[in-house]
């Protein structure tokens, strides 16, 4: 093994480090808001100092590569698109951090009707699968497994897009608990955010495997 490959493959193991804390970040994010648990939301905004040191590791990494290896065509591909998805990955565990910034605000515990019908479990649910299954595609080069998030981000988009009159709707009804009610209504709208850059991460992987860039009309032909 050469010394680039060397480089390379501990660049692609300490993003999939990367990608597996985002993980935990999301979930755990996720879990104080469902269980109201306060010392799980602290402990994700304790981590997130650890999420931009390993960014800025990885950016440092990819830097030294690019200067020191020259890197050319697919070895190129990967460190570019590698440096990209660190930054979609950090932006990502900014979205946990705002969940258990979010739950925190709380004065009480949420309500248990009002999350099942904004299907905030199922955004959640989903949004998780796709973040596994591009962490997945980066780690083995499977371009087919990067293509699979694009539908699935739809999902996340119809739930967002009904959530704004759903909580207008309860409000109405329960002006007490309007503050709460708003608080879901904005980390619905950054668990969309996170499908976005979930997304950003699946033409990553593609581009590197296969050369082909998705962006606007392109990824449009992709779902087509």
């Amino acid at each position: 093994m050469t010394h680039l490959q060397e480089e390379l493959k501990s660049l692609r193991e300490s993003l999939t480090d990367m990608a597996d804390l985002v993980q935990k970040q999301i979930k755990k994010s996720i879990c104080s808001l469902i269980d109201k648990d306060e010392d799980l939301a602290n402990e994700v905004l304790f981590n997130e100092k650890r999420v931009n040191a390993l960014e800025l590791k990885i950016d440092k990494d990819c830097e030294n590569i690019f200067a020191l290896l020259t890197p050319v065509a697919h070895d190129m591909r990967f460190v570019f698109a590698t440096l990209k998805i660190n930054a979609d990955l950090e932006r990502i565990g900014d979205y946990a951090e705002g969940i258990a910034q979010l739950v925190l605000l709380g004065k009480k515990a949420f309500d248990e009707n009002l999350i099942n019908e904004l299907d905030l479990r199922n955004m959640y649910d989903v949004a998780y699968a796709m973040l596994e299954d591009v962490t997945n595609a980066y780690s083995d080069d499977d371009s087919k497994l990067a293509r699979s998030v694009f539908a699935r981000d739809l999902q996340l988009n119809e739930i967002n897009r009904v959530a704004s009159d759903i909580v207008i709707e309860y409000s109405k009804k329960n002006i007490e608990r309007m503050k709460e009610a708003l608080l879901l209504l904005s980390i619905i709208r950054k668990l969309e955010r996170v499908g976005d850059h979930i997304t950003n991460i699946a033409e990553e992987v593609i581009f590197h495997k296969e050369a082909k860039i998705l962006k606007h009309g392109n990824k449009g032909e992709e779902l087509r």
